[in-house]
């Protein structure tokens, strides 16, 4: 074998480590999300109308990942029917970008890409959607306002005006007790 054709040899069995290597020192740190863990309950308005309903949030993956569920109910009146609402968002450390991303996807079929990020003293985490071009913009923020309550509200933005949100889901939950 020649040198060059060893050399390539070389880089090509190195790759698999260098990819390794990188992966592991582009660890998420996971303990900001940690006050999120467990089961909520609330209440809320929505322009459906007031609802009730429930969301867990865990780590999954070995704690490479989280795992938001959430289901929502909204009784039926005289004008409509009961309308009901799941959805999963799966949140991950992108180790390229060195981002907190989320991927959302409901029973709607809704497809929504988020970046997510605390404010500087921990207590709110916002999801902000990316941008695309002739689709609406989403913002999910959770406020907390004691150690197993938040507020939480959902924001759209139409696609002509990106950063003009308006408020169109908006709650109050408080997390369960293990085992409840």
């Amino acid at each position: 074998m020649h040198w060059p054709q060893k050399l390539t040899l070389s880089l090509i069995l190195l790759i698999p480590f260098v990819g390794v290597a990188a992966q592991q020192s582009s660890e998420p740190n996971w303990q900001s999300w940690q006050f999120l863990r467990g089961k909520w309950v609330g209440e809320g308005s929505a322009e459906v109308g007031q609802g009730a309903g429930y969301f867990t949030f865990e780590p999954d993956l070995q704690n490479k990942a989280w795992i938001r569920r959430n289901h929502s109910e909204y009784p039926a009146t005289k004008d409509r029917p009961k309308y009901v609402h799941d959805d999963v968002m799966i949140l991950y450390f992108d180790p390229i970008t060195h981002l907190t991303r989320a991927f959302y996807y409901d029973t709607e079929q809704h497809v929504i890409n988020y970046t997510a990020s605390f404010s500087a003293d921990g207590k709110t985490l916002t999801f902000l959607s990316d941008q695309q071009e002739g689709a609406p913009r989403f913002r999910l923020t959770y406020i907390r306002s004691a150690p197993d309550q938040m507020s939480l509200t959902l924001e759209t933005a139409p696609p002509t005006k990106p950063d003009e949100f308006k408020k169109i889901v908006e709650g109050r939950v408080r997390r369960l007790e293990a085992g409840a």
